[in-house]
């Protein structure tokens, strides 16, 4: 369709009843701004974008499990050693984040994925549960000496599990 200067209308391929004079920059598609993803090269499709994650995901099924059966040891270690450092695990939970992160990618060979991030993020609290357990049922047993204990283990299991999600997905933290 023209309009009246001579200008041709064009429409968006997903929705013909928008008007639109964006393409993606990779297929050269039409599409509007609903549908229009930012990326840094540009604007694309949604179909163009979703391509371009597969790329990306590389984990395979093994990955998970060998992911879940290195970083849950690793965490429960780290775990029973908190309580002797008091303190020091605030400074020390990323520290074993990162350890727990660079040995689950060498075993995975590299690979990636947000959901095995995010199953590695899941067994470190797995592996830390053991010792928090422990720890409330002291507490709740009559050990009040014991509620710094668990606000250390509480801190090394969201710190490390934080730690370890960030190292693997890349996360950028300041600059």
């Amino acid at each position: 369709m023209t309009t009246e200067t001579g200008a041709t209308i064009t429409y968006c391929d997903k929705h013909p009843d928008r008007e639109t004079g964006l393409r993606c920059n990779r297929c050269n598609r039409l599409m509007c701004t609903q549908c229009a993803v930012l990326t840094p090269t540009g604007y694309r499709c949604t179909e163009c974008v979703r391509d371009q994650k597969k790329v990306f995901d590389t984990a395979e099924w093994r990955d998970y499990a060998l992911a879940t059966l290195v970083a849950a040891p690793l965490a429960a270690l780290g775990s029973a050693i908190v309580p002797m450092l008091g303190f020091l695990s605030l400074f020390l939970t990323p520290i074993a984040g990162t350890v727990i992160a660079e040995a689950v990618r060498a075993v995975v060979a590299r690979r990636r994925s947000k959901l095995l991030f995010r199953a590695v993020a899941a067994a470190v609290v797995g592996g830390s549960l053991p010792m928090l357990v422990r720890t409330i049922m002291f507490i709740t047993l009559g050990g009040s000496g014991f509620i710094f204990s668990l606000i250390w283990q509480v801190v090394y299991t969201v710190g490390a599990a934080a730690a370890a999600y960030a190292r693997l997905s890349g996360i950028k933290i300041g600059r």
